[in-house]
């Protein structure tokens, strides 16, 4: 099988994302005392060459995973063992939900075969997938706040998009990390988001002080893209 290759962007000296894959925006942060993931690659090669990228910095000691959508969590089966995965609660309860009216494991496996043709060996049968299913072992309600080694990860709950949505931000780095509470320069996925949460998501984001904001998809922005945002 061939080695995925991963077009990194680095956003400051300590943070990286990735804005060319199908899917979310995953990213990572690294600290005086490992590294912190924030969402995984939907396909299975890029999550593999991702824990990679980001163990070579340190090891993995938390996964942030700021929804349910199968395009932030289907790659954390190849996360599992790589430190505590980290779910608000409304994201943990229907973490790849079998009795969703789009089947979360089906819809995953059908960007494959063209998309991530090399992935064949490393795609765990359903069975297997859900008697091992990688969601969260820290679960909160509300906000969460971690501190890693010189720096400090702001767990917001920003219900919207999802009912379990997060915005991490890390004020060491003057970054956040929206989740799809922002897309950047693509097509905002509203269907069944709850439109008034959402813009009050987008105000809580607006207080923060940060430089940079690192969108669920799309180019990484500065914060008055919140304007255009709004105006979906």
């Amino acid at each position: 099988m061939a080695v995925a290759t991963l077009e990194l962007e680095r956003v400051t000296p300590n943070v990286f994302t990735t804005t060319k894959l199908r899917g979310c925006n995953p990213s990572f942060v690294v600290t005086s005392d490992g590294v912190v993931q924030l969402d995984t690659p939907q396909l299975p090669t890029r999550a593999v060459a991702m824990r990679a990228e980001a163990e070579s910095r340190g090891q993995i000691r938390y996964l942030i995973n700021t929804e349910n959508h199968v395009d932030h969590i289907f790659g954390n089966w190849w996360f599992r063992d790589a430190g505590e995965i980290v779910n608000h609660q409304a994201l943990y309860d229907v973490f790849m939900d079998p009795g969703a009216a789009l089947d979360p494991f089906a819809y995953a496996l059908e960007a494959i075969p063209m998309d991530d043709p090399e992935a064949a060996p490393l795609i765990p049968d359903r069975e297997a997938y859900y008697a091992d299913l990688p969601r969260g072992t820290v679960v909160f309600n509300g906000d969460l706040t971690l501190r890693v080694g010189d720096h400090t990860f702001h767990c917001l709950w920003t219900p919207g998009h999802t009912p379990g949505q997060l915005a991490v931000h890390v004020p060491e780095e003057r970054v956040v990390f929206t989740g799809d509470t922002i897309f950047s320069g693509c097509q905002t996925w509203l269907m069944t988001s709850n439109v008034d949460q959402w813009l009050e998501a987008l105000e809580r984001i607006r207080q923060l002080d940060v430089d940079h904001v690192v969108p669920g998809h799309g180019s990484v922005v500065a914060l008055d893209y919140i304007d255009t945002q709004r105006a979906v």
